[in-house]
């Protein structure tokens, strides 16, 4: 399953699972309300989570009401999420090619992940489980670098992104513009605050793929970096909890 994923997803998830389980968010109220809104979860309804990682995003949806199915490819992934939402049914998948009957969703949605797929492909085979009505929603969370050691940080990590895929590009929105499968994307845009240790940051940081898939030595170089930011800021400098900003963006559409 992972080899049909991108490389820096299949390798550098596999490797940093508990690392992103520690150092990710989750969303914000007001991001789960609006896809809760949008797509209409609640009780008696069916929704299929996505690429839900470590089931951050999945442990919200549960919280509707509505029936959650989780499929995530990674299995070190999906091995968390299993442990903390063992009701929850958890399958290996992709978006192209969703173990799922045709017309077997109400809702689908995608935390943190669509800009990894194969948009036309995924795009299809989401249009093919979801019942007529049924509607997809997006969500990223953004780092807010507004806070100047948050641009800090990006500017540490981002030297190291190479050529893999990234939400802020968004060539992801093309495959909505090339097909006619789903209604315009609605967007709305939160503000989130994750409370971290300064430990916590460096999970972050560890947590990201192409952080996770460079060699060792060079990943540790990274990581003292951060660490160094952390101890030399003012604004963390022996803080020992830090307030981690984030824009979180919601986008959702109509199944055609």
């Amino acid at each position: 399953m992972t080899s049909e994923l991108h490389e820096a997803a299949a390798q550098g998830f596999s490797s940093a699972a508990a690392s992103y389980e520690e150092g990710r968010p989750t969303y914000p109220p007001a991001a789960v309300a609006r896809l809760e809104r949008e797509l209409h979860l609640g009780p008696g309804r069916v929704v299929l989570d996505l690429a839900a990682g470590t089931g951050k995003l999945t442990a919200l949806l549960v919280c509707t009401g509505a029936t959650v199915v989780a499929i995530e490819p990674v299995a070190e992934m999906r091995a968390v999420l299993e442990r903390a939402l063992p009701r929850v049914r958890a399958l290996p998948g992709t978006a192209e090619a969703i173990p799922l009957p045709r017309g077997s969703v109400d809702a689908v949605t995608v935390a943190q992940a669509f800009h990894w797929f194969r948009g036309e492909e995924a795009l299809a085979d989401i249009h093919r489980v979801l019942r007529p009505g049924g509607g997809l929603g997006l969500v990223w969370n953004d780092r807010d670098e507004s806070v100047a050691w948050v641009a800090r940080l990006t500017e540490i990590m981002e030297q190291h992104r190479g050529d893999v895929p990234s939400y802020r590009s968004v060539a992801w929105q093309e495959a909505f513009e090339q097909t006619a499968l789903f209604g315009p994307l609605g967007h709305a845009e939160s503000r989130h605050v994750h409370r971290l240790t300064p430990d916590g940051v460096i999970a972050r940081v560890a947590s990201v793929s192409f952080v996770a898939t460079l060699p060792e030595p060079e990943r540790e170089r990274v990581l003292a970096e951060v660490r160094g930011l952390l101890a030399t800021d003012p604004e963390t400098r022996g803080r020992a909890d830090l307030d981690f900003p984030y824009r979180t963006d919601v986008y959702w559409a109509e199944r055609a």
